[in-house]
């Protein structure tokens, strides 16, 4: 099962009504329309989902959304378990009569967001609907015992999440610590029945077996520092940081990084935030030396509240206008680091 249009909201999927025409339309046709069924029936579509999944034969794999099972078939070939959950009482009962019987494969008749992680080690692959894929990539991104990802989403949502369209979303960047988020491929709409509106792809999230950013509370003071950039309250990347950590940190940082002081901060790879987490962790809301322009608009009588030379009203307190560097001194832009291509189709 893949591409949504919305989330079920107020009734659920039949459960042994009869199948009567209501204003042209099946209880079928009407369950598809609430659960967001479009079936990926194309076998070699569903043998790149597996390989991109690139399962532990020895392991546990939980899938989302089975649909008529042609995937769960597939991920039962090269795991060792398959739990998969499937919220259409009609079609948990299919699957349990067709695949249930199998000692590898268990069918739960449940909506998987009120699922519970697997205590142990465990891979999820899902053709997800559109309208829940934010919510299941959000329990993927918070089971402590996940391993990886493999999720067909709209093509939209899997571009703007991998950085494939060479901008980087929050998400990303904040999690990017512990996981790598990578397009794999597009699919085709014409390879789903009914055809949905828009075409879909293959993303992949991969826990990383060291996080970047190791101690969990470093990575909250990271995750800090994300938000504050993408608020973007000093108008810029550069200037928003400024506003918090001392200038001459983040000029360093911004050098180190190779960020440009202008760069949008969609534009900033993940990898150069990480650079520059690790050269302004620690410095944050410490006095910053003042620049000359400071010094020219406050004066500099150092005299008991006034701001001195040191352009700050106290310790630990940032300047407000921390956001305004030397004129004249904005450097070029220079180049981007590398983005990651498109998959092929």
């Amino acid at each position: 099962m893949a591409p949504a249009q919305d989330r079920p909201r107020g009734r659920g999927p039949s459960s042994g009504r009869p199948e009567r025409p209501v204003g042209g339309r099946t209880q079928r046709d009407r369950d598809r329309r609430v659960l967001g069924q479009n079936f990926l029936r194309d076998t070699a579509t569903i043998r790149r989902i597996a390989d991109a999944a690139d399962l532990d034969p020895h392991g546990l794999v939980v899938e989302a959304g089975p649909g008529e099972g042609l995937l769960t078939r597939e991920l039962a070939r090269r795991a060792a378990r398959v739990r998969t959950y499937e919220l259409d009482a009609r079609l948990a009962a299919r699957l349990t009569a067709d695949l249930g019987k199998a000692p590898d494969i268990e069918v739960v008749h449940a909506d998987f967001l009120t699922a519970a992680p697997p205590d142990e080690p465990f891979q999820f692959v899902g053709a997800i609907p559109y309208g829940i894929t934010s919510a299941i990539v959000d329990w993927c991104l918070t089971a402590p015992t996940l391993t990886s990802a493999t999720l067909v989403t709209q093509q939209e949502f899997a571009r703007k999440r991998t950085g494939d369209y060479g901008r980087w979303t929050a998400l990303t960047v904040t999690t990017w610590p512990t996981f790598e988020w990578r397009y794999v491929a597009k699919v085709d709409r014409s390879l789903f029945t009914p055809v949905p509106r828009v075409h879909s792809a293959i993303m992949r999230l991969q826990r990383r077996p060291e996080p970047l950013v190791a101690d969990p509370e470093a990575r909250s003071r990271y995750a800090d520092m994300v938000e504050i950039g993408f608020i973007g309250k000093g108008g810029s990347l550069y200037r928003s940081l400024a506003r918090e950590w001392p200038r001459q940190k983040v000029d360093s940082a911004f050098a180190r990084a190779d960020v440009a002081h202008d760069e949008i901060v969609a534009f900033v790879h993940p990898d150069q935030w990480i650079t520059l987490f690790r050269h302004l962790d620690g410095f944050r809301g410490r006095p910053r030396r003042a620049t000359d322009d400071d010094r020219g608009r406050r004066g500099s009588s150092g005299r008991p509240g006034h701001r001195d030379g040191r352009g700050s009203t106290g310790a630990g307190r940032p300047d407000p206008a921390g956001g305004r560097g030397r004129r004249g001194s904005r450097p070029g832009r220079p180049g981007r680091p590398g983005r990651p291509g498109r998959g092929s189709a």
